[in-house]
């Protein structure tokens, strides 16, 4: 399984998992991962955390050749996480982001990285939450589509976002209307404008994901250059991203 500087990762697993298979993963958390997971009040969250906790500690365990209990984490000022330190210095940038049962794990070297996915709902006020949080240009967009393509490309329009201030640090202070992402059905995944900076937005490139049916996800990366490879964890088997 070839990981160098030019390549990017993306781990797909199920959160629903058997006993057998959860307790491995729970052994290798941290006390604050075990702390957290706690403080979930059902038991499919805690679970789901759980698995996609553990699953991002056992690969990067695996790239770096560590025992995944050893590993240390530090978060941003907004909660982006990374490595206190790494074997030989590697730098190793991961993201996570799970829903619903379905969890994406992101990792490259050298560059920064965001993911995200998302159940697509069919109770979500598209565009209520399309007017209170995306960009003018963004609505525009989504209301001149034709309604019965409306969700669809909501969830695309929000997962791009999503994974792109994921990769950038800020999170959500970053503010989800100062960029404006694609969305319309067919067009590919990109960063049209941020800020009205056409230097930052050049630096970013953005990717769609087929996680699956039912769900939108997308992946941000930092420069261009990158080959994109997808795996299935625990079986190390190849899906296609799209």
């Amino acid at each position: 399984m070839e990981f160098t500087p030019g390549t990017v990762h993306v781990w797909r697993t199920a959160t629903e998992v058997s006993p057998a298979r959860l307790d491995p993963l729970r052994a290798v958390l941290a006390p604050d991962e075990h702390a957290r997971a706690a403080r979930f009040l059902y038991e499919d969250d805690r679970r789901r955390y759980t698995v996609a906790r553990g699953v991002l500690r056992t690969l990067l365990g695996r790239y770096l050749g560590v025992d995944p209990a050893s590993l240390v984490f530090r978060y941003g000022t907004h909660g982006k996480p990374s490595l206190v330190q790494t074997p030989g210095g590697r730098d190793l940038r991961f993201n996570l982001s799970h829903s619903y049962g379905l969890a994406l794990h992101a990792f490259a070297f050298g560059r920064e990285v965001g993911v995200d996915v998302e159940r697509i709902r069919q109770k979500t006020d598209v565009m209520g939450v399309a007017r209170h949080s995306f960009s003018p240009a963004e609505v525009d967009a989504l209301t001149n589509l034709p309604a019965g393509k409306r969700r669809e490309a909501f969830f695309d329009c929000w997962t791009r976002k999503e994974a792109f201030i994921k990769a950038h640090g800020e999170g959500i202070a970053l503010g989800l209307s100062r960029f404006d992402v694609t969305l319309r059905p067919g067009e590919p995944a990109a960063l049209l404008r941020f800020d009205d900076d056409p230097v930052e937005a050049a630096r970013w490139s953005l990717r769609a994901l087929d996680a699956g049916d039912g769900y939108k996800a997308a992946l941000a990366v930092e420069g261009e250059g990158w080959h994109l490879q997808c795996w299935e964890y625990p079986h190390d088997g190849r899906w296609s991203p799209g």
